[in-house]
């Protein structure tokens, strides 16, 4: 059985890349610190406590376990901490990632599946986003991941390794079967925190912005159910391998469809059976207006769709999983 390092993989995304790669044959390897994982998430393969900075338990992971490619999962993810704690986002994206990267050259990985975000677009105009849209991040998250976009770009052809940058743009559901599902502390997502509002597990929805320049005055996305996201991570992991060594490029993961943030507390409604309580905020810092991808790259070269992302399907995942933690 082959064996995948995926760090991060006690997160979000990263655990339900797990249960893909483990569903497709592979043996996938955990790597993660556990400041935002879940031990329990952790539920096929190995699961390595340690940070990815630790070069020496990297590399013996690596040897120890015949790793042949890595999925890279591991950051810190929050819009508003990054505008509030930028010296963290540096730290922990950009710094621990280049230590990473050193130990797995090092130990000759030849591919390498990053997780990037569509918030490398910033506040980008055009109403779907390509990957060939300008660069102008609007939160310090987003600059880190574009920092590391372009760190792959040029350790590649200098080490022999080949890379594919997927550019979330709103991850959202859970897995279909509950295991696993979505739990961040503090949770600032809108599908998991308007799904505990309506099943009282959490306070009420707030609702930041509703006078940007979209039809209903709040922030228009592109949202992309998480096992869509983990089927693509093997895709691109299977585009890696038939190409040549050296090559990457970043690739949108998203539907090409916007729905509002009100649009979606509509939804929530439909699912639910009832209007999830929410209250109308200001702006939150760093949030651009509109953010919808064009998905055609990944589509032309994984052969790859989202095929669970309509709204029901997301906010019905997501309380199902939600209801297993009442």
């Amino acid at each position: 059985m082959e064996s995948i390092l995926v760090a991060g993989g006690a997160g979000y995304v990263g655990s339900h890349a797990c249960k893909a790669l483990d569903l497709a044959g592979y043996q996938p390897v955990t790597l993660d610190n556990l400041a935002t994982g879940h031990a329990d998430a952790v539920k096929w393969g190995p699961f390595v406590q340690a940070d990815i900075r630790d070069a020496e338990t990297v590399r013996r992971t690596v040897r120890e376990h015949n790793i042949t490619a890595v999925m890279h999962f591991a950051a810190s993810s929050l819009v508003g901490e990054s505008m509030v704690r930028p010296e963290l986002y540096y730290e922990n994206n950009v710094i621990a990632t280049l230590r990473f990267l050193e130990a797995l050259t090092a130990e000759g990985i030849r591919q390498i599946v990053f997780s990037s975000t569509a918030a490398v677009y910033g506040a980008a105009e055009a109403e779907l986003i390509p990957e060939t849209a300008p660069l102008v991040p609007t939160n310090t998250y987003g600059e880190t991941k574009r920092a590391i976009e372009g760190a792959l770009s040029w350790m590649a052809p200098v080490h022999g390794f080949s890379w594919a940058a997927l550019r979330y743009f709103n991850a959202a559901g859970a897995d279909e079967a509950a295991e696993i599902g979505e739990r961040h502390d503090p949770e600032t997502h809108l599908i998991p925190n308007l799904v505990r509002a309506t099943l009282g597990t959490g306070p009420g929805l707030k609702v930041f912005g509703t006078d940007y320049p979209t039809p209903d005055g709040s922030c228009v996305r592109d949202y992309i159910h998480v096992a869509d996201l983990a089927d693509a991570h093997l895709a691109a992991l299977a585009w890696l391998r038939a190409g040549p060594s050296g090559q990457g490029r970043p690739f949108n993961l998203g539907t090409g469809k916007g729905l509002s943030v009100l649009e979606v507390v509509k939804a929530g409604e439909r699912v639910l059976g009832k209007t999830p309580p929410h209250e109308l905020a200001g702006r939150r810092a760093g949030d651009p207006p509109r953010l919808v991808a064009d998905p055609s790259a990944a589509q032309t070269a994984f052969n790859w769709r989202a095929t669970r992302s309509d709204a029901e399907t997301l906010i019905r995942t997501a309380a199902a999983f939600e209801r297993t933690r009442m």
